[in-house]
């Protein structure tokens, strides 16, 4: 399997996917923590974290398979969100929670 189907079977097998670098009780730098805690903020309890840094394929592959140069990466129902900017934003606006609840229900 290669880097590219292992991410598309992550993200469409889980509802609520980050990719991060750390997990979510050790963030590894300040925009992954971040965005873990507008996760939470939204009342998510379940997601799947994959630690970027354990895995430098994951790494390189995920910001080629959704073309977005950085980490955190959100994704829900297999959709691309956008990085810790992007979901700020969208917190702020009420938009992450309508589509987190979509996603749920």
């Amino acid at each position: 399997m290669s880097v590219q189907e292992k991410i598309r079977n992550q993200v469409t097998a889980n509802s609520v996917v980050l990719y991060m670098k750390g997990t979510p009780q050790s963030p590894q730098c300040g925009f992954s923590g971040a965005t873990v805690q507008i996760l939470k903020a939204c009342g998510v309890q379940n997601f799947t974290a994959v630690d970027v840094l354990a895995d430098p394929e994951i790494r390189d592959g995920i910001k080629a398979y959704s073309n977005w140069p950085t980490v955190p990466q959100l994704y829900i129902k297999g959709e691309f969100v956008g990085g810790a900017d992007i979901v700020r934003e969208m917190h702020q606006q009420g938009e992450l929670q309508k589509l987190l609840d979509s996603a749920a229900g």
